[in-house]
């Protein structure tokens, strides 16, 4: 129950206090962050994968609510990202995760923002109901 209210409660939360005005305005811009694994799934993260999944199924869902009012909705799908958090998983089992990755490393905080940044761009008027998978290649949706 924890990853819902973490992860998929807070989303719709947010969302549903941005939104209304977005819609009045006629522009607004939303993405939300979910995770290869809520694509790929992945072996004892059930529950993450859940809550994960349900970020890029609300998102789609959302998106078509605002696209005919100037809100685009997206969602980002990272991978393994270089945080604290992630570095203090032992080091036999970053290993194994950095193996399944193509391009050989974590992804570091400046990918996601770099997605991000890209997603509000007043230019991205076209893009919505996407999940770019921001991910070095481990996960191909």
């Amino acid at each position: 129950m924890r990853f819902l209210q973490t992860n998929l409660s807070s989303c719709y939360n947010m969302c549903r206090n941005v939104i209304e005005g977005m819609r009045e305005r006629g522009f607004g811009r939303i993405v939300n962050i979910g995770s290869v694994n809520g694509q790929a799934g992945r072996y004892g993260q059930v529950n993450y994968a859940a809550a994960t999944s349900g970020i890029h199924g609300f998102t789609k869902a959302l998106a078509l609510e605002g696209a005919s009012r100037g809100v685009t909705v997206n969602a980002i799908a990272p991978a393994y990202v270089d945080t604290d958090m992630v570095r203090a998983v032992s080091e036999k089992v970053l290993e194994k995760i950095i193996a399944t990755i193509p391009v050989g490393r974590l992804g570091y905080a400046s990918d996601i923002a770099w997605a991000v940044q890209f997603l509000v761009a007043d230019d991205a008027t076209f893009i919505t109901r996407s999940t770019p998978s921001i991910n070095g290649g481990q996960h191909l949706y």
